[in-house]
């Protein structure tokens, strides 16, 4: 019997892209529901507990029975009204939750979060190496064609540099901008190419006037604007031969490795703070680490469901490493650090999807 499959999604896209990822490798239709929230709830975040008190009913899909077998939703607002559902079933509907949860994890069926997330080894969670996002290889190529004039007249190769900003536990002040700088003038002077560098909306003026007034000649500046219609970044994935990504932009890296293009880490440093909540995060590492190899592994893993249940201010639950995320990446041959030859990007990319719709099976 096919499950009765509905798909909660809301306004962000990004969000959205990981679950619409799931669907369409499931072997069943599915029934898509758009809910809107109310104004207040457009940025603030709703209690967590099932209700639909966020939702603006007038704009969103209608949400009545016969209730689904099955919702796959993401983020804190549609999971609320996912869990209202499965209360108005009876608790029959089973719910499978992208990324990490911000309530009580075992409340949903299946939880599915990517290895920067440190989730503690409960039965129902699924840790993924990256995380689920689409990337419309067709799309990029596109607005890479629309770009083809601007950029061969580009000496090759032509280095993507793609600054976020700060966001926890990582600081972007005067001297990382210099280190950009840097790496700028080593793509002119030893590899003899053009650094294409584009900033962010979250980064920082400080980071931002170094750049405008430091940058080598030979680099193509862009300075990201609310305003601007003519955002080079998606025609830079389509175009550039390799690219250099601050730690803080964990989405562009899983562009990048989605593209099969060479990636390589530019780090940044956490400030006094960002070092000390750093020592948090990596406990959670290494206690929430999914490996099962030895004996203490699975002691390792009691320890940590008998944590789950005891951090009520979820101080290590659901936490992010990015730095282990890092890591990862450089271990498994998706990407190198800043500074370091780009590798070509020829490693088979694991099949996170196959091993999700297989678990979504197990269920019924």
């Amino acid at each position: 019997m096919t499950p009765r499959t509905w798909v909660i999604l809301s306004d962000k896209r990004g969000d959205n892209g990981q679950v619409e990822t799931i669907v369409d490798a499931l072997s069943w239709p599915v029934e898509h529901k758009y809910v809107h929230m109310k104004p207040e709830f457009v940025l603030g975040k709703p209690r967590y507990r099932p209700s639909l008190d966020h939702i603006d009913l007038s704009q969103s899909d209608p949400i009545e029975g016969p209730w689904p077998d099955l919702i796959l939703t993401v983020g804190r607002r549609p999971s609320m009204v996912a869990l209202w559902i499965r209360q108005q079933s009876g608790n029959r509907t089973k719910i499978v939750l992208v990324g990490k949860p911000s309530g009580y994890m075992l409340d949903f069926s299946l939880v599915v979060a990517s290895a920067e997330n440190q989730m503690p080894p409960m039965h129902n969670f699924l840790p993924t190496t990256l995380p689920l996002m689409r990337v419309d290889p067709a799309e990029v190529a596109a607005e890479a064609e629309d770009w083809k004039d601007r950029f061969d007249g580009l000496r090759k190769p032509l280095v993507a540099m793609l600054i976020g900003g700060e966001t926890n536990p990582f600081i972007m002040n005067r001297k990382v901008a210099e280190d950009l700088v840097a790496t700028a003038h080593w793509i002119v002077d030893e590899l003899g190419g053009t650094p294409y560098v584009t900033t962010s909306r979250r980064t920082t003026p400080e980071v931002v006037e170094v750049l405008r007034r430091d940058l080598p000649p030979e680099a193509v500046f862009y300075e990201w604007s609310a305003d601007a219609e003519d955002n080079p970044y998606r025609a830079l994935l389509g175009s550039a031969d390799g690219f250099i990504v601050t730690a803080d932009s964990v989405s562009m890296m899983v562009e990048v490795i989605y593209l099969h293009k060479p990636l390589a880490i530019f780090p940044l440093p956490g400030g006094w703070l960002g070092d000390i909540d750093q020592l948090r995060r990596s406990f959670a590492h290494w206690l929430f680490n999914p490996r099962q190899h030895s004996a203490a592994d699975h002691w390792r893993h009691r320890l940590a469901r008998g944590v789950y249940y005891v951090d009520v201010f979820k101080v290590l639950c659901a936490t992010r490493d990015f730095r282990a995320f890092h890591r990862l990446l450089v271990e498994q041959g998706l990407a190198v650090w800043s500074g370091e030859p780009f590798r070509e990007a020829d490693v088979e990319l694991p099949d996170d999807v196959g091993a999700v719709v297989k678990r979504i099976e197990a269920l019924f």
